[in-house]
């Protein structure tokens, strides 16, 4: 019993933590100016309404693809940083995942 209650603590002691990480996003060519921002500000928001803080937001504008996703043959590349509690990761990648706009992501926790 004892055990269980240090791990508990290891992991709220975690979760107050926040790691660094960097997201990159592929969103789709066909979306309009204001949907490309509404989507990012959308990511944005998640990571700040949960604690945490984004450094930057690169665009790196419209790209070709190495393949094919889905009929698209490019996409609009977006890279940020933040810093997040490790437990929010995959709620946050899970919102990406339902995402309409967002074709592919690739999120990496940095040292």
């Amino acid at each position: 019993m004892a055990a269980k209650k240090v791990s508990e603590k290891v992991l709220s002691v975690e979760d107050k933590q926040l790691r660094n990480y960097e997201l990159v996003l592929i969103i789709s060519p066909e979306i309009v100016d204001e949907v490309f921002d509404t989507t990012i500000d959308n990511v944005s928001q998640f990571i700040t309404e949960k604690g945490g803080v984004v450094s930057d937001v690169e665009r790196w504008g419209k790209r070709k693809l190495a393949y094919p996703i889905g009929h698209f043959m490019e996409g609009n590349y977006v890279l940020a940083q933040f810093k997040l509690k490790p437990a929010l990761s995959k709620e946050l990648e899970a919102n990406l995942q339902i995402s309409e706009e967002v074709l592919r992501h690739l999120l990496i926790r940095v040292e």
